[in-house]
């Protein structure tokens, strides 16, 4: 005859695995932001890649200095993607440890915690590339000298 988990069981297990969750909740909204700046840079690099060849001197130097940095930009992006993924994978990791331990009655308390500051870890780390991301896109949004004198 099968065994039958409590209700209860399952009830504490969810409640247990909220956190994760909500953090899985959070990366998504962060991989939606960084998914629509890579875009956003993507057609920027686009536009200025079919102006580079018909331009010349000064103009044409400043393309290809902004194409650079957009360059820059994909590749921190990409990192700041990679970065929240895995922290996402981790936290699923994470909520499928919690509710084997329980159901098995595996003692595997401290696996799940260092999972899940792995999670938060790599999450630190994704934070951390968006913001070097905005720091270097901020050098091509200033309005140059010359224009303003």
């Amino acid at each position: 005859m099968p065994v039958f988990l409590q209700v209860s069981t399952i009830a504490q297990t969810i409640q247990l695995s909220l956190a994760p969750v909500f953090m899985l909740a959070a990366i998504g909204q962060i991989l939606n932001v960084l998914a629509g700046r890579l875009a956003r840079v993507i057609d920027r690099a686009r536009a200025l890649e079919e102006r580079v060849p018909d331009a010349e001197g000064a103009e044409r130097q400043r393309h290809v200095w902004e194409l650079k940095l957009l360059d820059e930009r994909m590749s921190i992006i990409n990192a700041a993607l990679f970065l929240a993924v895995s922290s996402a994978v981790m936290a699923c990791i994470v909520i499928a440890l919690l509710f084997i331990a329980n159901i098995a009655k595996f003692h595997i308390g401290t696996w799940i915690a260092l999972v899940f500051i792995v999670a938060v870890s790599l999450l630190i780390c994704c934070l951390t590339a968006f913001m070097w991301e905005v720091r270097v896109s901020l050098r091509a949004i200033h309005v140059r000298k010359e224009i303003l004198s």
